[in-house]
Formats: C-alpha cells, sequence, structure tokens
C-alpha cells in the first residue's frame, strides 16, 4: 500500500492562481455568478446614495419646521420644506399644504402620501436577497455538475482514472461552491443594512407626520382655515 503511494507522481502546486484561471475552472457558472455580483453591486450602490440623500436629522427638520407652523408662518415652513428632499419632508409638505381639511382627512391623506413613498424605497431591494438565495443554490449545481463530471471520467475509464482526470470535476465542484458562497453573503449582508434603513426612513415618516398633523389640529381651528389657499381664492372671488 505505501509502495503504491510512493510511485504517484503529484504535479506540484502553484502557489498563486490567477483570477482567469479560477473562472476557467468553475466553467459556464462562474460567468453567471459573476454577473450576478455585478448586478448586486450596482443595486447596493444605487440604493446607498438614495437612501444617503434621504436620510437627515429628523429632530432638527421638525424643530423648524413646526415653529413655523407654530407662529402660523406657512409660508416660511412650506419653504423650509422645499429646501429639504426626501420621503419624511414630503410627508410634512403634503400635511401643511393640505391644513385645512379635518383632521381625520388629514391623517387619512397623510398615510397614504406615506404608503406611496414606500415602494421608492423597497425598490430592487428584494433583488439583493433573490442573489443571495440563489448564487449558493447555483454553486450547489455546479458541485453537482464537477462531480457528474468526474465519476463520467472513471466510467469510461472503467475505474482506473487517475488524479489528474479527475481533478478537473473536482476543481470544478470546489470553486464554484466557493464562488456562491462569496457571492451570497455580501448579498445577505447588504439586503439587510439596506432593510433596517427603509425601516428607519419610515420611522421617520411617521414620527414627523404624527408630530405634524398634531400640532396642525391644536392651532385655532378658525386661523388655520383663514390661512388655507382654497379659502383665500373663494373669499377673493
Amino acid at each position: 500500500m505505501i509502495s503504491t503511494f510512493a510511485q504517484v507522481s503529484i504535479a506540484p502546486l502553484e502557489q498563486h492562481v490567477s483570477v482567469f484561471r479560477l473562472i476557467q475552472g468553475g466553467g459556464w457558472l462562474m460567468v453567471v455568478l459573476i454577473f450576478l455580483s455585478m448586478v448586486a453591486v450596482g443595486v447596493f450602490a444605487e440604493r446607498f446614495f438614495y437612501f444617503k440623500r434621504s436620510r437627515m436629522n429628523v429632530n432638527e427638520f421638525l424643530a423648524g419646521v413646526l415653529a413655523l407652523v407654530r407662529r402660523q408662518s406657512f409660508r416660511e415652513a412650506m419653504d423650509r420644506c422645499e429646501d429639504g428632499h426626501g420621503p419624511t419632508v414630503n410627508v410634512v409638505r403634503t400635511a401643511i399644504y393640505k391644513r385645512h381639511l379635518p383632521p381625520g382627512e388629514l391623517r387619512e391623506i397623510v398615510r397614504e402620501i406615506a404608503q406611496l413613498e414606500i415602494p421608492q424605497l423597497e425598490s430592487n431591494i428584494s433583488l439583493l436577497g433573490t442573489i443571495g438565495y440563489v448564487a449558493p443554490l447555483l454553486g450547489l449545481l455546479g458541485t453537482v455538475t464537477g462531480m457528474i463530471e468526474a465519476f463520467v471520467k472513471i466510467n469510461r475509464t472503467s475505474g482506473t482514472a487517475s488524479v489528474g482526470d479527475l481533478s478537473q470535476g473536482i476543481y470544478m465542484a470546489l470553486i464554484t461552491t466557493a464562488a456562491g458562497l462569496v457571492v451570497a453573503i455580501p448579498c445577505y449582508l447588504a439586503h439587510n443594512f439596506l432593510v433596517a434603513q427603509v425601516h428607519a426612513i419610515v420611522s421617520d415618516m411617521e414620527r414627523a407626520g404624527i408630530e405634524t398633523i398634531h400640532t396642525l389640529t391644536d392651532l385655532p381651528r378658525k386661523e388655520t382655515i383663514a390661512f388655507s389657499p382654497e379659502v383665500s381664492a373663494k373669499k377673493a372671488s
């Protein structure tokens, strides 16, 4: 037994394997995994910068706008909203613009505006989750394909295939499995990070909407109506 192993010549391992050699060894599945990784990077970058522009210091923004609302400086409050950007600003702007409505209708409109902002926040995030789920399955497919290739060579040689003949199939199995995990793990992390960002922005929207509505409904009703653009237009006519 020992003499048999001694007679086997093992080729020296390469100290450095190029990326091209890894892709070539993994076969066509590596091309699919690379494409999915590029899509994932693009989605994450687009969402990251979108959320960076949408996030804001809600405490500072609400303190300034609601102080103007309490003084009934509605035009200045609207101008302050125009200077901002993001779903939270849109909710506050809508509440101030529709301030002449009854409290029940105002709450309903603000709720609808917040609900309409959520699909834009969640856009393409599910794609990251899908890639994170599919990538390991593609790696597993490569593992199965590589092992099938190895056993086919064993069958063709009636069980006398050398280690070199089997290495290609085993190499493909290992490379695709590793590549699938390399793509999937960052995708899961990126997906969870973006979902947390969505929840934070939705929480800011809800808080801003509630505080703005409470501030508007606490104002004297007659004075609030007097600043309504619709009522002003009727009086002018």
